[in-house]
């Protein structure tokens, strides 16, 4: 089973997307910190991260950073409120950048895509 790393720092957001990816055939694990993020994606082998950017003090560009050195084909996908983002080329380093918001399709369909791509090239 496809296993999904959430890593946000709101309780409601990970229960949310959790719930909605399980009904899709996912297993999700998630997290709320980037040192918790780290150590899940070491431990528990995701096949693909959906990371936020703002982290409460703590910055996902960074967990971006520090994935792509751990695990460099490991599928990430930046998920944040704010388009502002997309122009900070560290985020460049993430397969894909969506924007948050109450429509979760977006994010459904860049999920399979990226997983679908990822078993082709495997």
């Amino acid at each position: 089973m496809t296993k999904i790393l959430i890593v946000d720092d709101e309780v409601n957001v990970r229960k949310l997307y959790s719930e909605e990816l399980r009904s899709e055939g996912y297993h999700t694990i998630s997290a709320s910190t980037v040192k918790e993020a780290l150590e899940t994606v070491e431990k528990e082998e995701p096949d693909l991260v959906i990371l936020d950017i703002k982290l409460g003090e703590e910055s996902g560009i960074d967990a971006l950073m520090k994935i792509a050195k751990q695990r460099k084909h490991l599928p990430v996908i930046l998920n944040s409120a704010y388009s502002i983002y997309r122009d900070n080329f560290q985020t460049w380093a993430a397969d894909a950048y969506i924007v948050k918001s109450v429509d979760l399709a977006p994010l459904k369909e860049k999920i399979r895509d990226l997983l679908t791509t990822r078993s082709v090239t495997a």
